[in-house]
């Protein structure tokens, strides 16, 4: 049995890793996840039923470690907005580049659930379309015309 593991982890632990660092936009948050990912999914490999592709049932365990990361930053003290920016010289130049940085990912947010994460693996992850439609269990023009309409909602927004 750990023959198996290790088999699928060296076959999927890239993209499980490029599918994080979509949504985390951070690589050592994407490193330690895909760690919790395969962790979780050893400790619940009996409960795969093979109904779908590995590497889709890895990104679905990822997609839970990843919202349960994200229960824990927001249970977390609030950080500032007003990090260091780079090329922000005041504090208004910083606040500018802040609110529109926000006013983005407010937008990106906003959007329904595929739409998003679509428009996550595509920008930070540098995934393929046909990557995004495997990942998603959907076709690689479905992820195509997924993301264009992803980002004429955002236009519209902003």
């Amino acid at each position: 049995m750990g023959d198996g593991i290790e088999e699928i982890y060296k076959q999927h632990a890239r993209s499980v890793y490029k599918f994080l660092l979509s949504l985390s936009c951070d690589t050592d948050t994407a490193e330690e996840l895909t760690q919790e990912t395969f962790y979780r999914a050893v400790y619940s490999i009996d409960k795969y039923d093979g109904s779908c592709k590995v590497s889709v049932w890895l990104c679905q365990i990822a997609k839970h470690v990843w919202y349960q990361e994200l229960r824990k930053r927001s249970r977390r003290a609030e950080q500032t907005l007003t990090e260091d920016i780079p090329g922000a010289s005041t504090p208004e130049q910083s606040a500018i580049l802040t609110g529109d940085k926000v006013s983005l990912y407010k937008a990106i947010r906003a959007l329904s659930e595929p739409m998003r994460e679509v428009v996550y693996m595509r920008l930070s992850g540098e995934f393929s379309f046909s990557e995004i439609g495997e990942v998603l269990g959907k076709s690689e023009n479905w992820a195509r015309i997924t993301f264009y309409r992803a980002k004429q909602k955002i236009m519209e927004v902003l």
